[in-house]
């Protein structure tokens, strides 16, 4: 189970580079930083359910959302595999009609008091006055809860201060369809991504090539190696590799390409070959 975790976290770092994971199976992705809107967001999302799918054969749920509650529980409503999206200004209205015990931080003990008082449902909850809050959970602990069941979560993603990965991305001013246009961007790309790995003293097991097509769909393609590399011709060679293996899945013309590295190490592991 351990293997699956890392493969699935090493794909969906290939689509969202910037992740918090709480658990083996469970995180918070900044999807806004690779979409503007919503819609793009829908599509980044898809795009993460299907590398998943195609590099390990599992599915995951989905929630997107403006902030972590609503995303958390957005993606609790529809599993297994579902995709839950709640646009800006819609937090509180999406959850309102579910039961209080669905918000996260709502216990079994303050369930019990809140149902003392009929208040069954998210939106009950949002709406206690200041005084009936205190009464029923009172402290800084009522506070946030009804803050959370108004659909207002401050919280940011919670990063590691270790670096996981490194990607560069380009997007076109109109789509490519042309293999060697495609190759010469990506071997600049893997440049840049060997430049960054050798000033940090780092080399990569993992290397992915993402692709995005004229309908904003997303597809990424991964291949992970027996030792870490930091050669940008190495590097260049797989991602070409990795976006003409995409290509034949999918044909069509290209508004972005992008190649990014992960399961990053101090050191190279050495691979000897007989002679």
């Amino acid at each position: 189970y351990r293997e699956y975790s890392r493969s699935v976290w090493e794909t969906v770092r290939g689509v969202v580079p910037t992740v918090e994971q709480t658990g083996m199976d469970e995180g918070y992705l900044d999807i806004g930083e690779v979409a503007h809107d919503f819609l793009a967001a829908r599509a980044v999302a898809e795009a993460v359910q299907t590398a998943v799918r195609a590099g390990t054969s599992l599915t995951c749920s989905l929630g997107v959302a403006p902030c972590k509650v609503v995303a958390k529980v957005a993606s609790d409503a529809r599993k297994p595999g579902g995709l839950v999206v709640v646009p800006s200004g819609r937090e509180a209205a999406f959850l309102a009609p579910l039961a209080v015990r669905r918000l996260p931080g709502v216990g079994p003990k303050a369930e019990e008091r809140l149902g003392s008082a009929e208040i069954e449902t998210i939106g009950d909850l949002a709406a206690l006055t200041d005084d009936d809050l205190r009464r029923l959970l009172p402290g800084s602990v009522g506070t946030m809860l009804r803050d959370r069941a108004r659909g207002i979560d401050p919280r940011a993603l919670e990063l590691d201060t270790e670096r996981i990965s490194i990607s560069v991305e380009n997007t076109f001013e109109r789509d490519i369809s042309d293999r060697e246009r495609l190759h010469d961007e990506l071997r600049g790309m893997a440049a840049e991504v060997a430049g960054a790995l050798q000033r940090s003293g780092q080399v990569a097991r993992t290397v992915t090539t993402k692709l995005r097509y004229a309908d904003f769909s997303i597809r990424s393609r991964s291949t992970s190696l027996a030792s870490g590399i930091d050669e940008p011709d190495t590097i260049a060679d797989v991602a070409c590799h990795l976006l003409d293996r995409g290509l034949r899945d999918r044909p069509g013309a290209l508004r972005l390409v992008g190649v990014g590295v992960s399961g990053l190490a101090d050191f190279r592991q050495l691979s000897l070959e007989a002679v």
